[in-house]
């Protein structure tokens, strides 16, 4: 069960639920993956919009890391997320939101 004071996120692939979770090291990685020199860019970058697929998948396989999953990138490219590419997107906006505010706030 996602946890959204801890910054949890519940995302449906291949029809079992799994708790993401953006960890300072899943940030470190996501950084690292996106080839960001920092935080502040790494959110700009999905606050403008500008982002690909690519980012979003490594976004989630982050935040799957984060919250203890086992499915590696390659799992995820080739799973069936429930809600499909937009359900995914969301997630992942969820997850950066939660990684930096309050519920409720």
């Amino acid at each position: 069960m996602s946890n959204p004071w801890r910054g949890d996120v519940s995302l449906t692939i291949n029809g079992a639920p799994h708790v993401m979770r953006l960890t300072l090291g899943a940030l470190a990685s996501l950084e690292a993956e996106l080839d960001e020199p920092s935080l502040v860019a790494l959110v700009e970058r999905f606050e403008s919009t500008q982002f690909s697929t690519r980012d979003v998948l490594a976004l989630i396989a982050a935040g799957l890391a984060g919250g203890g999953s086992t499915l590696t990138p390659a799992d995820l490219a080739a799973a069936e997320i429930e809600g499909g590419p937009m359900a995914a997107a969301r997630a992942g906006a969820e997850l950066l939101a939660r990684a930096f505010v309050l519920p409720g706030s």
